[in-house]
């Protein structure tokens, strides 16, 4: 117990004095009730210009358009698929559209490797896409 004492002395070897004890207020929530955790849940579809062809595709379709993917990345039953090159990086977002089915592209997310600013998604894909 002794460096218990030691430890709450000050540098002058008096006892510190605590802080003021800091008010904590809780605000009612004033967003609805989120969506119950249990159950599937289908995943929103992006549907943009341009992104035909990676939209609902599956793995291998996406990986016959732009090759091995740099990262893919498993969480839960979601997938992401990375693909990049000198023009930009491209992310694509992959979740099943039904309780068991194998995942589909619903999302894509593209940005400049050199800064992480946004780049067109079309333009990114049109560029990493493979010559066929």
């Amino acid at each position: 117990m002794p460096a218990l004492a030691v430890a709450a002395c000050g540098p002058s070897g008096k006892l510190a004095s605590a802080p003021n004890p800091v008010r904590v207020t809780t605000v009612p929530a004033t967003n609805p009730a989120a969506p119950p955790t249990t159950g599937f849940r289908a995943a929103r579809v992006m549907n943009l210009p341009g992104l035909e062809g990676v939209i609902g595709a599956d793995t291998a379709g996406l990986q016959r358009q732009f090759g091995k993917p740099r990262l893919d990345v498993w969480e839960a039953d979601a997938r992401k698929l990375q693909f990049s090159g000198d023009a930009c990086v491209l992310d694509i977002y992959l979740y099943p559209p039904s309780p068991g089915a194998a995942p589909r592209a619903t999302y894509v997310d593209s940005r400049r490797a050199s800064d992480g600013q946004d780049v067109d998604r079309a333009a990114c894909v049109r560029a990493l896409r493979k010559a066929d």
